[in-house]
């Protein structure tokens, strides 16, 4: 007889091991299925290990300006394979840690490749999808290929880097992220196609250690879902860093050749140039794993490529939710993770809000760093609204000055007639940090005047926001 869950979870990334975990503390049996690496492309291959090689950079780059703040540092450098060690050391630990959380929680781990064979029932067999490697140990007791069935069944298999037809990557000179996270030696120039979050991250690092970068963007401005003041102050300080970027500029092929790789772009004028590099980043979005999961066989219903749900990861189908990236954007773990709560607490029957797609925020940890949360300058004015904006630069910030940061934005957009924060857009040194603040003001349905009545801590960073705000009603007070 097959085994009895009360909910089973495919997909050990950050959706997934979440929802197992919240499962469990409601006292429900749980079971997640993975095939590759427990916590999934996040810990592994994406936001956690980008960030450790980015910490490297950032690093790296302070030794540069040493003497700006009484320092000496001679004859500094780099160690590539220590970098690239550092960043998996951390991806293996994270790895190591969610499989001690399903063993505190008290959830099965089956290890293979799940297929939904009728609702509330699958069929787990031996995977055979190649493993990115290096891969971590497979759990121990873990439980193998078989039939389970469980009361629930959540999908969160997330997403992999989408292929652009005659440049699929190679694993030497065309790259996905997989690559760029582990190259064996630092390219001397790099050509990355893709201008959202993944690219930028990537071609600011290479950038930090003395790589050429070309960065190609299909549409009018990098950083697209990102306000346009904020990314066109973006572009500036990463072109004033030397990275070179075209926009509305579409790669027709890549040419390899015995050195590397070839660009052949088209530019908005109909022009077409060629673009060398030693590596080629392909970075142009996301697909969501939907193959295999039998979602034909029991009709749930995709759109797009993505699995389509409410807002409480509820698909058509009866027992069946989906959460994360397989659901469709914003493909983000920290969404990911919200919607496993909300969903396994609606399954629970518990009163929960559904998820609201505005209040998400979005980070990307290049340098500088930009991160939002709600609409843009543009999206509130296209829905009708009337707005108040507020802007306040770094340089007005005594803290962004004694960092030796003083280029940096905080714009804010306020509903003109009811004070309401529509969106917050920032710009600078540890604005990833900062942004949880606009987004607990909004959560809260926070107005200007109560973050007027605020006390932020002096002296911080976090006076920008303060000083953002008071500017949209004519107050700032250091500017």
């Amino acid at each position: 007889m097959a085994d009895q869950y009360d909910l089973l979870v495919i997909g050990a990334g950050p959706g997934g091991y979440v929802a197992a975990i919240r499962g469990a503390q409601l006292g429900m049996k749980v079971a997640i299925v993975e095939r590759e690496h427990m916590a999934g492309i996040c810990s592994n291959w994406g936001c956690i290990p980008t960030k450790a090689l980015l910490r490297s950079a950032e690093i790296y780059g302070h030794m540069g300006h040493a003497k700006d703040y009484g320092l000496t540092a001679e004859k500094y450098g780099f160690d590539l394979d220590g970098i690239v060690k550092r960043s998996r050391a951390i991806a293996a630990q994270m790895n190591n840690g969610v499989q001690f959380l399903m063993k505190k929680n008290k959830i099965d781990i089956i290890w293979g490749e799940a297929t939904i064979t009728k609702p509330g029932e699958i069929k787990v067999a031996a995977s055979k999808k190649p493993i990115v490697q290096p891969q971590g140990p497979v759990p121990k007791n873990a439980l193998g290929e078989g039939t389970y069935k469980a009361k629930n069944i959540i999908i969160a298999t997330g997403a992999r880097p989408r292929v652009l037809p005659g440049i699929e990557p190679d694993g030497d000179k065309i790259w996905t992220y997989f690559e760029a996270l582990k190259p064996a030696e630092m390219p001397k120039s790099l050509v990355v196609m893709g201008s959202g979050a993944i690219g930028i991250e990537f071609a600011s690092f290479y950038r930090s250690f003395g790589a050429e970068v070309t960065v190609i963007e299909l549409l009018p401005q990098i950083l697209p879902v990102e306000d346009a003041e904020i990314s066109a102050l973006a572009r500036k300080r990463l072109e004033k860093r030397g990275i070179k970027i075209l926009t509305e500029a579409k790669v027709a092929k890549v040419e390899k050749t015995k050195d590397g790789v070839v660009a052949h772009v088209e530019t908005k004028e109909g022009k077409t140039q060629q673009i060398a590099g030693d590596k080629l980043i392909s970075a142009v979005g996301v697909q969501c794993n939907i193959e295999g999961l039998g979602l034909e066989t029991v009709g749930v219903k995709t759109e797009r490529g993505a699995i389509v749900i409410d807002s409480y990861g509820k698909t058509n189908v009866d027992g069946i939710w989906a959460i994360g990236d397989v659901a469709g954007p914003p493909m983000l773990a920290h969404k990911a993770e919200h919607e496993a709560v909300i969903t396994v607490e609606k399954i629970a029957g518990l009163k929960v809000h559904g998820l609201e797609k505005l209040k998400v925020p979005g980070c990307t940890y290049c340098e500088p760093q930009v991160a939002s949360v709600g609409l843009t300058e543009a999206k509130a004015k296209e829905a009708g609204r009337e707005i108040k904006v507020g802007r306040f630069p770094f340089v007005g910030n005594g803290k962004a000055i004694a960092l030796g940061e003083p280029d940096g934005l905080v714009k804010t957009i306020f509903d003109a007639k009811t004070g309401e924060l529509l969106g917050a857009h920032m710009i600078g040194a540890e604005v990833t940090e900062l942004i949880q603040g606009f987004v607990v003001a909004m959560n809260l349905e926070t107005t200007e005047e109560e973050l007027i009545h605020t006390i932020f801590p002096h002296p911080t960073l976090s006076e920008t926001m303060k000083e953002s705000v008071l500017d949209a009603y004519g107050r700032a007070l250091n500017v």
